[in-house]
């Protein structure tokens, strides 16, 4: 009997902690009792020593002490203050003036303020519920495919999970012992690349299927010019002058930062692009302010109105993101900024009222504190789970699948993928990703890779029937029953749940493909982190051996490192 159970003990934690499931107890319980339950059995039977669960309080303090997890307050609070300062209610009603007279230019809209909305909330729930209230109504109005709308809804609003500052990388980076400044660093292209995809799938179906994705008629464009001009040029020529600038700061901004930094390696890309684009985000800025104070007249009303309302989350996404990669600060930091920046941002606009200022805190609360209890119950799981040499049984079952490397990946993304249909992206994090890390870094697969991979299957959770948590939000403010437009004053039939699981293939299949990209070109994670310089052994030797006299001379040994 006992050498049965000690053969067959992991097998039985998953067992018991599916039974635990089903009951329909809270996950975090559910694997602390797990945890517990086992542990206990395993020294009843003398599978383990009496002593086993002595160090567990311990491993709690050492939660509570995680510095990097205290970035994820206050990445939510900076989020909902602005989605609760109607930031998202004026992005979504201004970038759809800039894209509406296009076909498909509703769906551009929604996707890129979707893309905004990700790096500044960092919760899915507000992106896509924000979304569905505003967006919804308007492309239904203008006689949108109705599985194009709710798709794009809801895909762009789970960009929130891909794109940095996202609380997925935050948990990985935690669980997988990676800087989260390099989980951000390495999400940042393939993240900008799926939006990309995105906004080509909907210039595919405006080519393809024009009448799917009408261009907003005349009577629904509300900056129009005395000349009766829409002020698309002055937006434009704004644009390319911002982008001059800001080419021309990527070209001088080594030899700028480089000595500001003491640095001397090359300046990694995506610290460029975001410092770039921070440079010529001011320049709008101010050309705007001199425009509008100064009564300068060189700007149109569309272009001032982009340009008061995109620029300032921009500039903030950009500090926030810039100060973290120049390594000036941490993430728990940049968050902290950021969230300062928010207040600044929503007292400025004179939208911070009591009400917002206790509704952010309480909802940031809530979260941590959510986070906090399943970290707690997959610490105590973990525990016994490694006691019973649980890595070492999962190492052996994977020992066995064909492919070396892509063949591990393909499997586990399968799995991830297949568990995001059923469970959260913090449960698949905290129970499965523990398990997995140690045998990927046995294979010699980069963390950093495998976790923005894991990220972007994760995202797939949030549109993957029967449980995705975007779909039921979409369903939630989407209209149930038929219903009379206030502008048009015709009867609009109401948007079925079918319509929304539909309008979801289509994007999931998109997030697959970018799966793939990334699984077969890690140099579009690896590319954008600052590598270190290691040393080899012989190295290490000539350094132990120099005279003191040779550090810091810039000559001799010291040129190793």
């Amino acid at each position: 009997m006992i050498e049965f159970l000690s053969e067959n003990f992991v097998p039985f934690m998953f067992i018991g902690l599916f039974c635990f499931l089903l009951t329909g107890f809270p996950v975090a319980f559910s694997l602390a009792a797990t945890g517990l339950t086992f542990g206990f059995i395993g020294m009843e039977f003398g599978l383990f020593p009496d002593v086993l669960f002595q160090a567990l309080p311990l491993r709690m303090l050492g939660i509570m002490s995680n510095e990097t997890l205290l970035a994820i307050p206050f990445f939510t609070l900076m989020g909902i203050i602005l989605e609760r300062s109607r930031m998202a209610e004026e992005l979504l009603e201004t970038v759809a003036q800039v894209f509406g007279p296009v076909r498909g230019g509703l769906a551009v809209a929604v996707i890129m303020v979707g893309a905004l909305l990700a790096a500044t909330t960092g919760v899915v729930a507000a992106a896509v519920i924000s979304m569905g209230l505003i967006s919804l109504p308007i492309m239904l109005r203008y006689g949108y495919n109705r599985t194009i709308a709710t798709g794009a809804i809801t895909a762009s609003g789970t960009l929130a999970q891909a794109l940095p500052p996202s609380l997925v990388l935050i948990v990985l980076a935690d669980q997988l012992g990676r800087s989260v400044g390099d989980m951000y660093q390495g999400a940042l292209y393939p993240g900008l690349m799926l939006v990309s995809l995105y906004l080509l799938f909907i210039a595919g179906v405006a080519l393809i299927r024009p009448k799917w994705v009408p261009a907003l008629p005349k009577e629904a464009r509300i900056y129009i010019e005395p000349t009766g001009s829409s002020g698309h040029w002055s937006l434009l020529a704004l644009f390319v002058l911002c982008g001059v600038v800001g080419y021309i700061w990527s070209e001088v901004h080594e030899s700028i930062m480089n000595p500001l930094l003491q640095r001397e390696t090359p300046a990694p890309g995506d610290e460029t692009l975001i410092m770039s684009t921070t440079v010529a985000s001011f320049l709008a800025m101010s050309l705007a302010f001199a425009n509008k104070f100064l009564r300068l007249g060189l700007l149109s009303r569309l272009t001032e109105q982009v340009t008061f309302v995109l620029i300032p989350p921009l500039v903030l996404i950009f500090l926030v993101l810039g100060t973290i990669f120049l390594g000036i600060a941490t993430p728990t930091e940049g968050g902290a900024m950021g969230a300062v920046g928010a207040f600044l941002m929503s007292l400025l606009r004179g939208r911070l009222t009591f009400a917002v200022l206790t509704g952010a805190l309480e909802n940031s609360t809530r979260l941590s504190i959510f986070v906090m209890f399943i970290l707690v119950g997959s610490t105590v799981f973990s525990f016994t789970f490694n006691a019973a040499d649980g890595h070492i049984w999962v190492e052996h079952l994977f020992s066995k699948v064909p492919g070396g490397q892509i063949g591990f990946l393909i499997v586990v993304n399968s799995l991830v993928f297949f568990l995001g249909m059923f469970i959260d992206f913090f449960e698949i994090a905290f129970i499965v990703i523990p398990m997995l890390a140690p045998v990927a870094e046995k294979m010699g697969i980069d963390l950093v890779w495998f976790g923005i991979l894991l990220a972007m299957n994760m995202q797939t959770s949030f549109l993957t029937p029967p449980f995705g948590f975007a779909l039921f939000y979409l369903r939630s403010v989407a209209a149930r029953k038929d219903y009379t437009d206030e502008v048009t004053k015709e009867r609009i039939p109401a948007v079925k749940t079918t319509q929304i699981y539909k309008g979801s293939i289509a994007f999931i299949i998109l997030q697959l493909i970018m799966v793939a990209v990334i699984m077969f070109n890690p140099e579009l994670v690896s590319g954008g982190i600052t590598q270190t310089k290691k040393l080899s052994a012989e190295a290490v030797e000539n350094l132990l051996d120099a005279p003191v006299e040779d550090y810091g001379s810039g000559t001799g040994t010291n040129d190793n490192w």
